[in-house]
């Protein structure tokens, strides 16, 4: 990868950046549900206190984005100063425990800021399952660091 240390002029509009997998276990899915309060049964099945078979429920969409985020945040982690904004999130199709999430990361925008020393990438992550269909897509706007901002290295 790079270290998460590409600057705002390294990004070019239209190039892809494949990310990574991670897969969504069981305990993954059962654990996030139980962490923010998630008690629906198409979540965690429909008796409470058992584990349900992984074929019957579904994840919820923040743990996707939970999930599949830090992938896409690799390419910039050493050089993100802020996230502006998240458009056109679209969940396509249902992703369920057991299935393992592909990121991909297209630059579909990007612009000088205002303030010198930064500019703009908007972002587009792409998520597929293990079968190469896409399940979630998201716009984000990111604020990056320009390189002749970058701390002074020893």
């Amino acid at each position: 990868m790079n270290d998460g240390k590409l600057f705002y002029e390294d990004f070019e509009v239209g190039r892809c950046y494949p990310m990574g997998s991670r897969l969504v276990t069981l305990e993954d899915h059962l654990n996030f549900c139980k962490m923010v309060g998630y008690e629906i049964p198409i979540f965690v099945g429909p008796d409470k206190g058992v584990a349900p078979d992984p074929a019957t429920v579904i994840c919820p969409s923040h743990l996707i984005m939970s999930f599949t985020s830090p992938l896409a945040g690799q390419l910039f982690a050493s050089t993100l100063i802020g996230l502006v904004a998240l458009d056109k999130a679209r969940f396509h199709r249902n992703v369920r425990p057991g299935d393992s999430l592909r990121t991909e990361v297209e630059v579909v925008a990007k612009r000088p800021s205002s303030k010198p020393g930064r500019g703009l990438v908007t972002f587009r992550d792409l998520v597929y399952n293990q079968r190469d269909e896409l399940v979630f897509q998201n716009d984000k706007t990111a604020m990056i660091r320009c390189r002749d901002q970058a701390p002074a290295t020893a």
